[in-house]
């Protein structure tokens, strides 16, 4: 396992490795519902869709955990394919910027999190370099909200490029940047 370290003297150190996200689901949305304003409708339409990716027999889950066992961040993601619903919402988009090839050969950080209380101390970068460096493909893509936001700043950081910007997902209130990065991911 990862070790992030945390900020000041009240934090926790927390391990980032892989947990079974499935069993964890409930915890996980707690997370994202935190981090990510989520209601409890928004919650339970979410469950069935990570289950659902969880099923594919390439997801990959790490979980941020502190000596307790509480979980206070995770990602998840999978090799991309472009039958995903994701895929067909973004290809036009990537298509019109001439970038429809990063959905072939990439790995979909599908969901990344981490608590507010946890957040700014290294955990999301732990989180997305690790599951990255395991896995086989040359690059990896995401979408983010189109803000100026320390999210897409961390993903800037590690190397990720804006390659479509303003793209709508159906019933998202915001809109969305699509990155992609080679792998390995930039370090410090």
């Amino acid at each position: 396992m990862a070790a992030a370290s945390g900020g000041g003297p009240r934090t926790n150190r927390v391990r980032v490795g892989p947990i079974d996200l499935a069993a964890r689901v409930d915890e996980a949305l707690a997370v994202q519902a935190l981090a990510f304003g989520l209601g409890a409708e928004e919650i339970e339409v979410r469950r069935h869709i990570v289950l659902r990716h969880l099923d594919h027999p390439h997801a990959r889950a790490l979980g941020a955990l502190t000596p307790d066992g509480r979980l206070v961040g995770f990602v998840y993601g999978m090799p991309n394919e472009r039958g995903h619903w994701w895929a067909t919402v973004v290809e036009p988009y990537l298509r019109a910027t001439g970038s429809a090839h990063w959905l072939d050969d990439s790995f979909v950080i599908t969901e990344l999190h981490v608590h507010p209380d946890f957040q700014n101390r290294g955990i999301g970068r732990t989180l997305i370099t690790t599951v990255t460096d395991a896995v086989p493909q040359p690059r990896s893509i995401l979408s983010a909200i189109d803000t100026d936001s320390p999210a897409r700043g961390l993903y800037h950081s590690l190397g990720y490029q804006d390659l479509a910007r303003q793209v709508i997902f159906p019933s998202a209130p915001k809109p969305y940047a699509v990155m992609g990065a080679p792998l390995p991911l930039r370090r410090r």
